[in-house]
């Protein structure tokens, strides 16, 4: 207990000063993983796209070290209603490029002299619900929860084909002229199955501290720190240790699109070393009408 509140007390400092950092607009998400408060216009779709790079990638399960290329790192929301958003979120396909290996707790598809491997990521559906809006003292509150299909194949050595599940509280706050500066934060609870134990989980804390801040029209600085921490004695199961990252970048917009990159530095020893990320994101007007 004593490792988690020391844990989640770096996390909070790391996003203080993430934060201090910047002096952000509504519902805008790429290249941050931490989820914004608001919601969409009902009616209309944001589909993201994007690709990830991340050296010195671990895998624990499978025990394979190498860099990480993530191709077609998709996002799509919908607005349901003033309050309600939907989203599935997911990886097209994921590229290993294998610089090292120890003995691997599952059976592998590949030889012990192959360097590469590929394999779909999982995919995730949530639903956001926007509780309240913020006042002038207090912050607006909402609250989002999904599952994780078991779209990869294990023996792929970087997926893990398991379903788990997420419980998220969101809160935001914005400060300055015209909302020029946007915080926002989560934190909740992932029910991970343990992929090497029969009938045992994981609970780990999950948390995402995150800020955008708007320089003009066009351009924005955006920063995070996102992640998990286990609760278990120790490290946790295999394959559900503990997470954490930080996110530096910035958002562009131009041709009605919003285009984003960011650089990426693990926090954890399970982490990847560092990385970088770019995307882009459209916002299409009201396609449908939601129903009444």
């Amino acid at each position: 207990m004593f490792r988690l509140i020391k844990s989640l007390g770096l996390a909070f400092g790391a996003a203080a000063l993430v934060l201090a950092c910047f002096c952000i607009a509504p519902a805008q998400q790429r290249p941050l993983i931490t989820e914004d408060v608001d919601i969409i216009p009902p009616g209309s779709l944001r589909i993201e796209a994007g690709v990830d790079f991340m050296q010195k990638a671990k895998f624990p399960v499978s025990s394979l070290n190498g860099d990480l290329t993530r191709v077609g790192v998709i996002g799509i929301n919908i607005g349901l209603a003033p309050n309600v958003e939907v989203q599935v979120e997911g990886v097209a396909q994921n590229f290993l490029s294998i610089n090292s290996r120890g003995t691997s707790a599952i059976p592998l598809n590949f030889g012990p002299t192959a360097n590469t491997t590929h394999d779909t990521g999982d995919f995730t559906l949530w639903t956001k619900i926007k509780l309240r809006n913020e006042t002038a003292h207090m912050p607006s509150l909402g609250f989002r929860f999904g599952v994780q299909l078991p779209n990869s194949n294990q023996a792929s050595g970087i997926g893990l084909n398991q379903t788990n599940a997420y419980g998220q509280i969101l809160f935001g706050k914005k400060f300055g002229h015209n909302a020029r500066v946007n915080t926002f934060g989560n934190l909740g609870i992932g029910i991970l199955t343990a992929p090497t134990q029969l009938f045992s989980q994981n609970d780990v804390i999950t948390y995402g501290f995150a800020g955008i801040v708007r320089l003009d029209k066009q351009f924005f600085v955006v920063g995070e720190v996102n992640g998990r921490s286990n609760t278990r004695p120790g490290t946790g199961p295999l394959g559900t240790e503990s997470q954490s990252e930080a996110r530096l970048g910035m958002q562009i917009r131009a041709s009605g699109l919003r285009f984003d990159f960011a650089g990426i530095k693990g926090l954890t020893k399970n982490s990847p070393r560092s990385g970088v990320t770019v995307g882009v994101t459209y916002d299409t007007p009201s396609i449908f009408k939601p129903a009444n």
